[in-house]
């Protein structure tokens, strides 16, 4: 079985692809670096409580969305956070 952390890792990649986002721009959102977000991401480091409050204002949800899986998780990003697709390719919205 799955451990929270393995699910968390899971949705929060799927919410950087919808979003178009790499480590380094969810590093900046989330006010870490990009090797601590390698780390957490490749699970050799956990991601903590505040980081998950973290997230989840970056993605504009109630963190316990985060916690209930990726479709879910990315079923209530924000329509102006989602990247759009334009000819194939994946473009990154712009956030201001």
């Amino acid at each position: 079985m799955s451990s929270t952390e393995q699910h968390l890792r899971v949705t929060v990649a799927a919410l950087m692809y919808a979003t178009g986002e790499d480590q380094r721009a969810l590093a900046m959102g989330v006010g870490l670096t990009q090797p601590q977000i390698s780390r957490k991401q490749g699970g050799h480091a956990a991601w903590s409580l505040a980081d998950v409050d973290r997230l989840a204002a970056h993605y504009g949800m109630a963190p316990i969305d985060l916690l209930c899986g990726a479709d879910h998780a990315v079923s209530r990003l924000p329509a102006d956070r989602r990247a759009s697709v334009v000819g194939g390719t994946q473009t990154v919205l712009a956030i201001t």
